[in-house]
């Protein structure tokens, strides 16, 4: 039998982790490693329990999240957990700096439950997740804040399809929509993506949108 996907649920609404502990528990590949209302607990807790996912809300008392993921998933930690940050338009901002803290991506509060059982499950598998409806919104918006450190295109290790697919991960497109864009496979798509990972030294694709925002290739 397969080892069920251990989560550690962090929010301080009481009724929402509540919700969110439920919705896991009743699903026979998930359980819910233990559960807590801030962002320090959340980082002791994941020191003791070692989780697969940490699902991580952003504003909290004693250490927000966006703090406690940098301790978590920073890249100076030793042994990183994986964090999926659940937040709200409202805090969209908080959840740009959250992926910039290592985050492995992030959903909206208000993402029905099959959607959110999806997202645990894709970055337990080491995969990364972003919205594709408000990756856009949130990443681009914010980083524009941030005085990108440019670099020209012709300057990166990519081939030009390389740099192709780059923009399009950090357009927000899922594999298949670049895939269908391209007029390629998706798997083609993944080694694409893949490569450009290892070249830039990137742990995966919510690092890459970052990037490119950061270094000025998008805007």
């Amino acid at each position: 039998m397969t080892t069920p996907v251990r989560v550690l649920v962090c929010d301080d609404q009481l009724l929402v982790r509540a919700g969110l502990v439920a919705i896991i528990d009743a699903q026979p590949d998930l359980e819910v490693a233990g559960e807590c209302g801030d962002g320090r607990t959340a980082v002791d807790l994941a020191g003791r329990l070692r989780p697969d996912v940490v699902l991580m809300d952003v504003r909290m008392p004693v250490l927000d999240g966006i703090a406690a993921t940098r301790l978590l998933a920073g890249v100076d930690v030793p042994r990183p957990v994986k964090v999926l940050v659940v937040t709200t338009f409202n805090l969209d901002e908080y959840v740009y700096e959250a992926l910039r803290a290592g985050a492995s991506g992030f959903l909206l509060k208000e993402t029905p439950p099959a959607q959110l059982l999806h997202g645990i499950r894709t970055v337990a598998s080491g995969a990364a997740l972003l919205d594709p409806e408000v990756t856009r919104e949130l990443v681009g918006k914010f980083a524009t804040r941030v005085r990108p450190a440019r670099i020209e295109p012709r300057d990166l290790p990519l081939t030009p399809r390389e740099l192709e697919v780059l923009y399009l991960v950090a357009d927000g497109l899922s594999n298949g929509e670049i895939a269908a864009t391209l007029v390629i496979s998706p798997e083609t798509v993944k080694t694409f993506v893949s490569r450009i990972l290892t070249k830039l030294g990137l742990r995966d694709r919510v690092q890459a949108v970052v990037y490119a925002y950061r270094h000025g290739l998008v805007s």
